[in-house]
């Protein structure tokens, strides 16, 4: 797969200096962390599930979590587990294009459970979302997926979710994270990303945010994940790719705030229409936090809406500039600092590097857009609607 795909070809060439690669599920880890984008959650239960996920891949998602979690009713559980079965087969039935797969469990045991269900279908797995991740909880999830990959001679990777209890309170969450951090070391050829669940976050205080707000809004949340990227985002080596919060709104009601999206880039690329359309559903506030999660070190994000996807995903391209800055600093030895290729900035090759890296590996799965293409342009030729 690869993302942009679903555009037309002569578009492509239009709006790219470097254009995405393609990637699979056998790829490096660390390619496939950055590569997941926009990751839809899906409940389980739902009956037509297998073409859903087809009508997904066919408007551009790249990555996708069946939820046997709290997308389902505790009465629900066994006719979704049945349901997610039988769909995934059917779907490895009918082959074609499927994005990077997941199922969210409940408990270990769930795990090895369904790979032995799905039979041959479990091949479309890429691996398995960990809710409520903790040092004491995350073990037996870990290994339950090990053993799974052990028996099928598939390779699962893992996607441990921060958002109990423990990881919200200040007198817990610093030696829960040591203790996850610890943990996930332990394991680290199997962890694909760490994910952030807002949502139980937020309901540990009784909090909702609106959509006029970003999750940085909210205090107690906003605490919470500089904490986790402060001990498991790390650019030294030990740290994983952390993927941003949840968007949950798909549509607007009576707004407080003004939008949060400037109108002239979008006069200037004669996309008025496009802009009020995104303010119409509360993309402006998604677009708005997905720029904050870039700046505070997340990458990717959880949506519940595939309308969501487009948004992100042309947020996710490297802009021209940025790519010369990161090529200019890597193609420093010794360090020094020195003038970015626009003249708008200083860009020192040793402290700037990691970020360097960091952007190139995005520009790999993402690309980079051409000079004079901005978001504006990605954002309606991918589909935001």
């Amino acid at each position: 797969m690869r993302h942009f795909d679903h555009i037309d070809t002569a578009l492509r060439k239009h709006l790219f200096f470097r254009h995405p690669r393609g990637f699979d599920r056998h790829d490096d880890p660390a390619v496939l962390a950055v590569a997941l984008g926009a990751t839809l959650y899906t409940p389980a239960i739902r009956p037509r599930l297998a073409d859903d996920v087809a009508k997904a891949a066919a408007r551009g998602v790249t990555s996708l979590v069946v939820c046997l979690e709290d997308a389902v009713a505790d009465a629900d559980l066994p006719a979704a587990e049945a349901n997610a079965v039988a769909q995934l087969r059917l779907l490895h039935e009918r082959g074609g294009p499927a994005p990077l797969l997941f199922v969210r469990v409940r408990a270990p045991e769930q795990v090895g459970d369904l790979v032995e269900r799905l039979g041959d279908a479990a091949a479309l797995l890429t691996g398995f979302v960990l809710p409520k991740f903790t040092g004491a909880s995350g073990g037996p999830f870990l290994d339950a997926v090990a053993a799974a990959a052990d028996r099928t001679g598939l390779r699962l990777l893992a996607m441990p979710v921060i958002e109990s209890r423990e990881a919200v309170h200040t007198e817990t969450r610093a030696d829960l994270l040591r203790e996850v951090a610890l943990l996930l070391a332990k394991h680290r050829e199997r962890i694909l990303a760490v994910r952030i669940g807002a949502t139980d976050m937020s309901s540990a205080y009784g909090l909702r945010r609106p959509p006029d707000l970003t999750i940085y809004d909210i205090g107690p949340v906003a605490g919470v994940i500089a904490d986790v990227v402060n001990v498991l985002g790390r650019a030294d080596g030990t740290g994983h790719v952390v993927t941003g919060p949840v968007w949950e709104y798909f549509s607007a009601g009576e707004r407080m705030f003004k939008p949060q999206l400037r109108q002239t880039p979008f006069e200037a690329q004669q996309a008025v229409p496009l802009r009020s359309r995104l303010i119409g559903t509360d993309l402006d506030g998604l677009i708005r936090e997905v720029h904050l999660d870039k700046a505070n070190g997340l990458t990717g994000k959880t949506v519940i809406h595939p309308s969501h996807v487009a948004a992100v995903h042309a947020l996710s391209v490297v802009t021209h500039e940025e790519y010369c800055d990161a090529a200019d600093i890597l193609g420093v030895a010794g360090g020094g600092a020195m003038a970015s290729s626009y003249a708008n900035k200083m860009n020192e090759a040793k402290p700037h590097r990691a970020w360097a890296e960091r952007l190139m590996l995005r520009a790999h799965v993402f690309g980079v857009a051409a000079e004079d293409v901005t978001f504006v342009e990605l954002l309606e030729a991918a589909g935001a609607r």
